[in-house]
């Protein structure tokens, strides 16, 4: 693995890590401002994240800048990248492609007796309702973190030595552990596949990163602006609240 990579990896676990050191203050200094603990709890964990998620990405857009907005290798030359404008519909196709995954993934988990809905997306939701600014991260920061992470750098690393159905199982089955919510880890896996194979397909991480910000956006708006006609659509919320990415 190349050493750009391995820093890449560092400011990721990092700004994973930092919450434990950063958020306290945050939380001290919201009781003392007067608000609740569950308030301080919401406010601590949404500016935190908002700012490390941010300086991570701006150090990591620094470290691969080179190869993100210059001459992106290929995953494996044998492969053609896709064209721009085929790269822009495999990335619309992807957001029908990862619900369609995680419909099928939500299927499985009932079916063998694991409950739908996440407490992780439901407490981000609701970090969201306090402060909306927090949509920021879980719609556009974060999912490019994850697909440079996860995607261009560990399956992308994992490519070049295996085959596609070995990589990108490896690595969305890491992709769904780094989440901390085992029970719905074939969900993640199912994503992480999914996106993986948007890459593979095209050669273009932007394609991944288009359509996992695309498809988190659209959970949020259907979480605060459509959710009446989703509840009446789907009859059970939980089921959509699996949908967004994960945070810490």
């Amino acid at each position: 693995m190349k050493k750009e990579y391995i820093y890449v990896l560092l400011t990721y676990i990092t700004m994973q890590l930092s919450s434990f050191i950063g958020m306290p203050p945050l939380y001290l200094l919201a009781v003392k401002m007067g608000y609740s603990s569950t308030d301080a709890e919401l406010y601590a964990t949404a500016y935190w994240g908002i700012f490390s998620f941010a300086v991570a990405l701006l150090v990591i857009l620094l470290i691969l800048r080179k190869e993100l907005f210059k001459n992106e290798p290929l995953l494996r030359t044998e492969l053609p990248r896709a064209s721009a404008p085929v790269a822009i519909l495999w990335a619309i196709a992807g957001i029908f492609l990862a619900f369609f995954a995680q419909s099928i993934a939500s299927m499985v988990e009932t079916a063998i007796g694991i409950e739908t809905g996440s407490e992780n997306t439901q407490y981000l939701v609701s970090v969201i309702d306090k402060i909306p600014l927090f949509i920021i991260t879980t719609s556009i920061i974060a999912p490019i973190l994850e697909e440079v992470v996860f995607r261009k750098i560990i399956f992308g690393s994992m490519y070049k030595r295996w085959n596609f159905f070995i990589s990108a199982l490896l690595s969305s089955f890491i992709f769904g552990l780094v989440h901390f919510e085992f029970e719905h880890i074939i969900l993640y896996t199912a994503m992480g596949f999914t996106f993986a194979f948007l890459y593979a397909k095209t050669q273009r991480i932007l394609v991944p990163i288009a359509a996992h910000v695309m498809m988190n956006t659209i959970v949020v708006i259907g979480q605060f602006v459509f959710r009446d006609d989703l509840e009446r659509m789907l009859n059970d919320m939980e089921q959509v609240q699996s949908f967004i990415g994960g945070f810490l």
